[in-house]
């Protein structure tokens, strides 16, 4: 759907923000303020042990540190897997030979134009880390029933995280 009338408010070096005057599919005409993001994607990679890597990361808005997979923001006409395997590189030091696709998530559709690609990465080999300046990042493998688990009781708080592992869990073998 296109806005009728789309008003900026804000442009930064990752989101803009529009109100948009948009017709409802039951006719209601309503204004609504919009946060545009380019998206973004995250790898779920499985090691032959049956873990999985998670990242205990800083994150300043949530007010301390998450669990969350590897993951970042797409680059302007970068594939959401090219992404994925950048990120995965980047942020845990490992590549993958094998990826499949988990399928997408919305992290909050009220106001957020946000679509992240989920990965299941595989056949795992080492790379150099690279992590950005302003990463506060410690990097962990987690038994991956474990990690399902931290998913359903609420220790994995970070929505992308706790889908990726799920959707992940119906795909893999060492799942359990």
């Amino acid at each position: 759907m296109k806005p009728e009338k789309q008003t900026l408010q804000y442009r930064g070096r990752v989101i803009s923000v529009t109100t948009d005057e948009v017709r409802l599919p039951n006719g209601h005409e309503a204004l609504l303020e919009v946060v545009h993001h380019p998206g973004g994607a995250a790898a779920v990679a499985l090691d032959a042990q049956g873990r999985v890597c998670l990242l205990r990361q800083y994150r300043y808005v949530a007010d301390g540190w998450l669990w969350e997979l590897p993951a970042g923001k797409l680059e302007p006409e970068e594939p959401p897997l090219r992404t994925a395997q950048r990120e995965l590189v980047e942020e845990a030091g490992v590549s993958a030979a094998d990826w499949d696709s988990l399928g997408v998530c919305l992290s909050s559709p009220g106001v957020f134009s946000e679509r992240l690609h989920l990965f299941l990465a595989t056949g795992l080999a080492p790379a150099a880390a690279a992590h950005e300046r302003a990463e506060v990042i410690e990097v962990h493998w987690v038994p991956f029933a474990q990690a399902c688990a931290w998913a359903l009781d609420g220790t994995i708080s970070d929505c992308k995280t706790a889908i990726g592992l799920l959707r992940a869990r119906n795909m893999s073998p060492t799942s359990g």
